[in-house]
């Protein structure tokens, strides 16, 4: 076998190493208090796969928006649309970022309270807190495709 099969076939050992290991919802929500952007950015990304287990995820998301790091609060501010009914806590949260410094994160502030489909209605243009914008966020685009004739 050549060196540079050996090599490749080594990398590739190396990378999938660590395959399958998923890290708990714990591990995930330690990570965005990480002094590494990179853990933070990961966890705040992966915590929204997490919808079983809102109780735990909701409040760490919300503490995520006061990140330093613009990337993390967007993520954050996208992450709490996901868990609809269950993020109510976290309207004060998302109202107060969309006054960050940080346009994506106004943004997906905004859309984190239009967007956030509820068992009452289909996901589409729903309104919560004192939010009156109609907005299609990811989840309820989905289902709209879904569900279309």
């Amino acid at each position: 076998m050549g060196v540079r099969i050996r090599f490749v076939l080594l990398l590739c050992l190396l990378v999938c190493g660590g395959c399958g290991k998923q890290k708990s919802t714990n591990q995930l929500i330690a990570d965005l208090k990480s002094s590494e952007e990179r853990d933070r950015i990961m966890a705040v990304r992966l915590l929204p796969q997490r919808e079983g287990e809102a109780t735990q995820v909701v409040p760490a998301l919300i503490g995520a928006l006061k990140d330093t790091q613009g990337d993390v609060r967007w993520s954050a501010a996208i992450g709490l649309g996901y868990f609809g009914e269950q993020a109510k806590d976290a309207i004060p949260a998302l109202q107060e970022a969309q006054k960050d410094r940080d346009p994506r994160v106004r943004g997906a502030a905004s859309r984190g309270l239009d967007c956030r489909p509820g068992p009452a209605n289909s996901g589409l243009g729903c309104t919560v807190g004192t939010a009156s914008m109609t907005l299609i966020c990811p989840k309820a685009a989905a289902h709209a495709v879904n569900s279309s004739p």
